[in-house]
Order: structure tokens, then sequence, then C-alpha cells
């Protein structure tokens, strides 16, 4: 019990302080923010919008209304799917990686402060194990 207690309490206030610091030092939420470090995993900064949701862990149409705000901001592109007429792609613009370049810095020390800065190397060892484990049953929902 105390172990799933502590689970719910970090699922609850990491992503609250997560969002409070990009949204202070970056201007933007921390779902819009993580929309545009999955599009930067990609080779080419590309990825179609329903895969995008996938790995986003959000509905696609909270997707389109996170990348409509990103295109106004002229950080992303939708075009359409090239292999899916019905699809659409959101590609990563020059000015989005610039974006991303300043921002992740802050990004980053925050997580090591919150996170990693509490943990040994074993224990990051053990955390990746354990969320690896966890992940494919959240993701076939």
């Amino acid at each position: 019990m105390d172990a799933w207690l502590n689970v719910t309490q970090v699922l609850m206030l990491l992503p609250t302080a997560l969002d409070r610091q990009l949204r202070d030092d970056a201007g933007l939420p921390h779902a819009h923010y993580r929309v545009l470090t999955m599009l930067s995993a990609e080779r080419d900064g590309s990825m179609r919008m329903t895969q995008l949701a996938r790995r986003a862990g959000t509905t696609t149409t909270r997707l389109s209304h996170a990348v409509s705000v990103l295109e106004e901001r002229g950080w992303v592109e939708r075009s359409a799917c090239p292999t899916d007429k019905r699809g659409q792609v959101a590609r990563l613009t020059d000015e989005g990686w610039n974006f991303l370049r300043s921002a992740a810095p802050g990004h980053v020390a925050e997580v090591r402060r919150l996170v990693f800065d509490h943990l040994t190397d074993d224990d990051v060892a053990r955390l990746r194990e354990i969320t690896a484990k966890l992940l494919p049953s959240l993701t076939d929902l």
C-alpha cells in the first residue's frame, strides 16, 4: 500500500511541477513541450499525427489542439500524409528546433533536481527496468 500511495503521489505532483517550470521559463505547457520533444526524437523531425498522439499519451483531438497552438507559434507544420490521404504529418520547423534548444536546459535541470538528483545509478537502472515492465500494458489501452 505504501508503494502504491507513493507512486500515485509522484504521478500527481511531478507533472504539475514540470508544467509550472515550463510555463514559467518557456511559456509553454508540459503537454505541448512533450509534442515537440517527440518530434525532435524522430530522424526527420516529423511523425504521423495518430502515431504522435499514441506516443504522447493523448487523444487525437487534444493533439490536434496542441499542434494548432504550436503551428501558430511557427514551431510545427502540418501536411498531408504521403501514404494515406486521410492522415496528416506534423513536422518540427527550424523555429521549433531553436525553441527546444533554448528551453531544454532549464527543463532538464528541473527534471534532474526533482528526480535524478535523489537517485543512485542503481536506482535509475531499477527505475528504467520497472517502468519498462509497466509501459506495455499502458500503451495497449
